[in-house]
């Protein structure tokens, strides 16, 4: 069985990212004390990083507590400056896309916090690309899981390799 607490003290991050922009720390928190239905982790981003592109969901709802620090939020083509206290709301909408940068000179640590719906669809606004998630974990290497990223521009039609007899 799961703890039931654990400090923040106590939390282990795994380093993520991709290239300049992307760089981030991740604490799981929810599956260590047992969470099932909601998933959290606490996020660390260094200045001038950001932890994931900007996307929307059309599944699952997050939101965001800001620990430490000071950033902007992007969100749905605005961009929000973001502080320490501050509550952040990112519902399942695809026409509300969102990406949190840490902007100031110092360390933007905060709690993301989501449903845990086992099917998500989401949306890059930037890159043009969209993703289909599906699976138990959130664990892409799981082999159970089916995930796939493409552009709608590179997409068979419905009934493509399928034979007519």
């Amino acid at each position: 069985m799961s703890k039931l607490i654990i400090n923040m003290d106590d939390l282990e991050y795994s380093e993520f990212g991709k290239g300049d922009q992307f760089h981030a720390g991740r604490a799981e928190v929810s599956g260590k004390i047992g969470a099932e239905k909601l998933g959290y982790a606490v996020v660390r981003l260094q200045p001038g990083k950001r932890a994931w592109p900007y996307h929307s969901h059309y599944v699952i709802e997050e939101m965001f507590f800001v620990l430490e620090g000071e950033g902007t939020l992007r969100h749905a083509d605005e961009e929000h400056p973001i502080r320490k206290g501050d509550f952040i709301c990112s519902p399942a909408d695809p026409k509300q896309p969102h990406q949190i940068i840490n902007t100031s000179a110092e360390d933007l640590v905060y709690i993301a916090l989501s449903t845990t719906d086992h099917t998500d669809v989401f949306l890059y606004p930037d890159s043009g690309k969209y993703g289909v998630w599906h699976g138990k974990t959130r664990d892409a290497k799981d082999p159970d899981n089916f995930l796939v990223f493409a552009r709608k521009e590179t997409a068979v039609d419905y009934w493509d390799g399928e034979t007519e007899d």
